[in-house]
């Protein structure tokens, strides 16, 4: 069967805000989203809404009032003849459900659908998913905690992708670590420093707000009419209290004045350790914050835009899914980036731009490292650290950054990658072809 060209149009989203404690604490994310997908429409009106096919959300709490798509789809306006369809691929969750939609355009379903993301998180990295009462049929099965002896060991083809071995100690550390010990279990394999984690979170604030500062982010970030929303002196928000109206038009996590002696300063993460024996270094300025946001991307079969004379941003290539043990979760995107560039034969030298997640300094520092692109083609207008990490709305929001910065700085290949809870990353490659060849 031939396949078919698929062309990333156009992505905007929400502002983020801080997880538990921000300006979006009091807004709902199903209307939130319906903000969204419209600003996307009215942005492209030559995308009619009866010409999309698909509407497929990602997720990773199950955010209540925006788990379904069909209500975020009716909201915005779509007609009730529009599929829809949720995934969960944890942190990539929408750039899985953009995967997917591509994958029906490639070939031949239909011609054009939009990838959603959606996330309200808490104020912790475990997010905000409210406890519930168990029973033996249903509670948590200890038996997970038993990796088999091919669960537990090193894969016969680690070497294709990592250049040093695993430790003992981490292979023999507990499965289902949470997502800052196992950015700890990076820095020990790895030998990492605090200084370099901190540095490298120390430029990516400084390039995030030298973008704002530049209007770079006007052509991704919708300002959305939210309620100010009231906190007790706890810092808990008071839904029974009604705050003013207000515009939110900038991620809340930017910090442009950040400084080495300043990250210095903070706290260790509670309760990680080094199973190692070594320096602990996981602390919230060299990790992504926890937010709440929306995100939308919109994707279309390469004649169709075309046809309507419509220009798009980039050209989808193709992607990868790769694994890792669950305790290393934040190297997952060596694998996926290295099967991905093999698989549509690129060289990492010739990926001009990169979007990644930085879910932690370590992991981002660590891939580069092993992939062999060089941190000055990567998050070029600053990253998650300071833009923050909606889990799933991050993978949009990966997409539509790299892709309008292909087109924006005039480059040809790039590339979005995240690493992924319980140990996989994703990765897919992108393509400006009026760019120089």
């Amino acid at each position: 069967m031939q396949t078919r060209n698929v062309v990333i149009v156009d992505g905007v989203r929400t502002p983020f805000s801080k997880g538990g404690k921000g300006k979006l604490e009091a807004a709902r994310m199903d209307e939130l989203g319906a903000q969204v997908v419209k600003a996307l429409l009215a942005r492209n009106p030559k995308v009619k809404p009866t010409m999309i096919h698909e509407f497929g959300i990602g997720m990773g709490e199950q955010t209540p009032e925006a788990s379904t798509p069909n209500y975020v789809a009716r909201l915005a306006g779509l007609p009730y003849e529009v599929c829809n369809f949720s995934t969960n691929r944890a942190c990539a969750g929408s750039q899985e459900s953009a995967a997917r939609i591509t994958m029906g355009i490639m070939l031949g379903e239909y011609d054009c659908g939009i990838a959603f993301g959606v996330e309200r998180m808490g104020r912790s990295l475990l997010g905000n998913a409210a406890p519930r009462q168990t029973t033996r049929r249903d509670s948590f099965n200890p038996r997970i905690l038993q990796p088999t002896p091919l669960q537990r060991n090193m894969p016969a083809d680690h070497f294709d992708y990592f250049s040093v071995p695993i430790p003992d100690y981490v292979l023999d550390s507990p499965p289902l670590a949470s997502m800052v010990q196992t950015a700890q279990n990076v820095c020990d394999m790895y030998g990492l420093t605090r200084e370099e984690l901190d540095a490298f979170s120390m430029r990516s604030q400084h390039k995030l707000a030298k973008a704002y500062d530049a209007g770079i982010y006007k052509d991704e970030v919708i300002p959305v009419e939210v309620e100010d929303p009231v906190f007790d002196d706890m810092g808990n928000w008071l839904p029974n209290e009604k705050g003013p109206m207000i515009t939110l038009d900038r991620d809340e996590s930017v910090r442009g004045n950040t400084t080495m002696e300043g990250l210095a300063k903070l706290p260790i993460v509670k309760g990680i350790q080094s199973y190692g024996g070594k320096e602990l270094m996981i602390t919230a300025g060299n990790s992504c914050p926890t937010n709440a946001g929306a995100s939308a991307v919109l994707i279309m079969a390469e004649e169709m835009a075309l046809k309507l004379g419509i220009e798009f941003l980039a050209r989808v290539i193709g992607w990868g899914n790769g694994g890792v043990k669950q305790q290393l979760m934040g190297i997952g995107p060596v694998v996926s980036t290295k099967q991905a560039l093999k698989r549509f034969k690129l060289a990492p030298e010739q990926i001009d731009r990169v979007e990644f997640n930085e879910a932690f300094a370590c992991q981002v520092i660590t891939t580069l490292k092993e992939v062999g692109i060089p941190e000055s083609k990567v998050n070029v207008n600053g990253g998650s650290i300071g833009i923050g990490h909606p889990i799933g709305a991050t993978g949009a929001r990966l997409i539509m950054t790299v892709c309008k910065e292909l087109k924006r700085s005039n480059k040809r290949y790039g590339l979005s990658t995240q690493c992924i809870g319980f140990g996989q990353g994703m990765t897919t490659l992108f393509e400006n072809p009026d760019a120089p060849k």
